[in-house]
């Protein structure tokens, strides 16, 4: 079984800075990692990262040229265990692109990691080992058995991948691919055949994102939405078709009949999953339930990539937790227009994109979840009727196809650029375009060093020690 490292951008860039300040000597830190179990294998996810005080808490080694003194083995120990999770010393070798453990290292994992493993008593504890652009792990589970790291993912804006050697070069991508392999290059096609990617919401924007990435030739998508197609649907939908309203069943001159058979259009998802196998060769998990169910939520936990084309607000606080507490990068869209009630102006039209990255902020930090709608949602629709003065939500908001054609695309082309490694390590900003103008706008996304979401104190690598917000099941 394969063992992944996930970490956050931010605190993958302050343990480089510490393990190689440049005076190319050895340094040490730990990290404590929460751990989960699927069946793609065992990932641990960074949680909290100790540095080691050199002189201090790094000093010269009793067998080897460095260790961690056993007060600071300790403390990190004991914490990990509280937090119960992994506990992962790290240290660092010469080198760039390959690195491994001396027998020194090994012998010394031997002596030390099975009293480790009784003290934090129930997650694994293992070993780390860096060079500039390489990592190797050695990893110590519950159950006696010990497994190699076999990559470590940054979870940022790139998506960065680092292994104990460089890759061997992959097969060629094929004819089918042959076009879209010549910008990104066959180890770019490999790795879309490799991720896997949730969608949430399978509508205009959502059904746009199917469609890419499905014809980029992406390996597994989970798609959740529990909507099934309205005639209203159709021209913004892809994959559609006039029959999948049940046009002759339906009709409004039927009545309560028609109402009845409503119910038996297809579902969104079965669209886009039909649609998928027609255009590529994508595995598709396709769930007809909304994301506040645990099953769907549970589906998503393991994704590469996640990307929320669904607007409620409980569908934004599902994937922010998602997206920081399994630190999977993300990207909302979406498309509004504001209409003048009086007039029928149009007083604000945007197609938004905002990549969500663990640790940089979310969308509670950046005023995107609303407590009040929140709390609507979760009302029965009859008592929300009683208590509203204006039922706004009864007039359809205006939606094209050609502006959810903005931010699907933005939103695709952004994940396609991060995972193959053509994106700029720049910072990254929220985009909006208005389509009256062809602006682009850039917004700089805050985070909050407290939030309850995305910040250490949060749920930022908390993995399945922490339930997500969905509807308990238990």
């Amino acid at each position: 079984m394969s063992a992944s490292l996930h970490i956050p951008e931010e605190m993958m860039s302050e343990l480089h800075s510490h393990l190689f300040p440049g005076d190319h000597d050895e340094h040490g830190a730990v990290i404590a990692a929460s751990v989960m179990e699927t069946s793609r294998g065992t990932r641990l996810l960074a949680h909290r990262l100790f540095l080691a005080v050199d002189g201090v808490d790094y000093v010269p080694g009793q067998y080897g040229y460095r260790m961690l003194t056993a007060d600071f083995v300790m403390d990190c120990v004991l914490e990990c265990a509280e937090l119960k999770m992994a506990y992962l010393a790290a240290h660092c070798h010469g080198g760039s692109t390959s690195v491994g453990f001396s027998q020194t290292d090994m012998q010394s994992h031997e002596r030390g990691y099975p009293a480790l493993r009784d003290i934090v008593n129930g997650p694994p504890v293992g070993g780390l080992v860096f060079a500039s652009d390489a990592v190797a792990g050695d990893i110590w589970f519950p159950d006696g058995h010990r497994s190699d790291l076999d990559v470590m993912v940054v979870a940022g804006y790139p998506r960065r991948i680092l292994r104990p050697e460089p890759e061997l070069a992959p097969a060629g991508a094929g004819e089918q691919f042959d076009r879209q392999a010549r910008l990104f290059g066959d180890r770019g096609q490999e790795i879309l055949k490799n991720l896997k990617v949730g969608v949430i919401g399978a509508g205009g924007a959502g059904s746009i994102i199917i469609e890419n990435l499905v014809r980029l030739g992406v390996g597994e998508l989970v798609v959740v939405d529990p909507d099934r197609i309205e005639p209203s649907n159709l021209p913004r939908v892809v994959g559609s078709k006039r029959g999948d309203t049940l046009p002759q069943l339906t009709h409004r001159r039927l009545g309560r009949v028609g109402k009845f058979f409503e119910r038996f259009r297809a579902t969104k998802v079965r669209i886009a999953k039909r649609h998928a196998r027609e255009a590529g060769r994508t595995r598709m998990d396709a769930l007809p339930i909304s994301i506040m169910e645990p099953r769907a939520a549970e589906a998503l936990v393991d994704c590469d990539h996640l990307f929320l084309a669904a607007d409620t607000m409980q569908a934004r606080l599902v994937f922010n937790a998602l997206v920081h507490q399994y630190l999977i990068p993300g990207a909302q869209m979406g498309v509004k227009v504001q209409i003048d009630k009086e007039s029928g102006a149009v007083v604000d039209m945007f197609a938004a994109n905002r990549p969500v990255i663990p640790g940089k902020g979310c969308l509670f930090c950046n005023g995107l979840i609303d407590a009040g709608r929140l709390r609507e949602e979760a009302t029965d629709p009859e008592e929300l009727r009683r208590q509203r003065y204006v039922d706004d939500d009864d007039v359809p908001a205006p939606s094209v196809i050609t502006m959810n054609s903005v931010c699907a695309s933005l939103a695709t082309n952004g994940f396609l650029m991060s995972v193959t490694g053509l994106l700029d390590p720049v910072d990254f900003g929220w985009t909006k375009h208005d389509p009256r103008t062809g602006e682009f706008f850039e917004e700089e996304p805050r985070a909050d060093e407290s939030c309850q979401e995305c910040s250490e104190e949060g749920r930022r690598g908390r993995g399945p020690t922490r339930r997500l917000p969905t509807f308990y099941r238990g």
